[in-house]
Formats: C-alpha cells, structure tokens, sequence
C-alpha cells in the first residue's frame, strides 16, 4: 500500500528498523534492538499483506511491547557478564602486584614503579628500591605495604 508521497510503507518500516538497529550499535543498551525488530517485522508484514498504516502502528506498538517484555525477561534470566569486569578499573587491576619505591615513600607518601609505569603511591615509609605489594587505591595513588 502506497504511503504518503507514493512511497511504500513497508519500505519506511524496513528503513526505520535498520536505523534502530544501527543506532542500538552506535550506543548499546539492549533496548533499540527490539524496537528494530518489531519495525522490521511490521515491514515484512506490510510488504506481504495489504494492511493500512494505521493497523501497521498498531501492530507495531504491539509487537515493541512484547518485544521489550519478552527481551527484559531472558536478559534477566541470561545475564551478560563482561569478559574482564575489572578493565576499567585498572587500579582496582593491580591489587597484589609487587612495585618498586622510585621516590622514596616519606610521611606517607612516594612513588613507585610498576612495569613501566610509575605511580603515586601511600603507605608506611619505604627507601628507594625497596620492593612493596599494593593493597588498594586512594583516586589515582596506589596503597602499599611491606612485601613480607
């Protein structure tokens, strides 16, 4: 059936399904993507049957609810988990890591070197050379103490 300009709907519906699939790739939230599925399948669906736009939008609505219930619904029981779940916390990485005192560790505060990094660094007092364990992180210094 012949949209507004003589463009076929089933068109826009396949067009609208492939920008919201493009989009949920753009910025990934598991929500576009059903959207684009149901749009798609209206545009399958008006392609094959001569149903008018008004009954399209409703299927349409129709088909994105269930779409979102029955998504949220397996996403639930079928969790994504990350792959390395500390990738971005790259202090929180090196928790048990040997470094080696730079800057001598004075009142509190020096620095370290870890691999090819060197970095604040906050625990007991440390002479240079002096090799430590990091134990956790205050913002972008490392906590340490001695390698015992």
């Amino acid at each position: 059936m012949d949209g507004p300009g003589g463009l076929e709907m089933h068109y826009a519906w396949l067009a609208v399904g492939l920008i919201l699939a493009a989009a949920e790739m753009a910025v990934p939230g598991v929500f576009l993507i059903w959207l684009a599925g149901a749009a798609l399948i209206v545009g399958a669906l008006a392609w094959m049957t001569p149903i008018g736009l008004p009954l399209q939008i409703v299927v349409f609505a129709v088909l994105a609810i269930v779409a979102v219930f029955l998504g949220r619904r397996y996403l639930k029981d079928n969790p994504i988990h990350e792959a390395d779940p500390m990738m971005n916390h790259r202090t929180e990485r090196l928790v048990g890591e040997m470094v080696v005192v730079t800057q001598a560790i004075e009142g509190g505060a020096g620095k370290v070197k870890l691999g090819d990094s060197e970095w604040l660094a906050r625990g007991a007092d440390a002479a240079v050379g002096a090799r430590l364990r990091v134990t956790g992180h205050e913002g972008t210094a490392l906590v340490v103490e001695a390698a015992g």
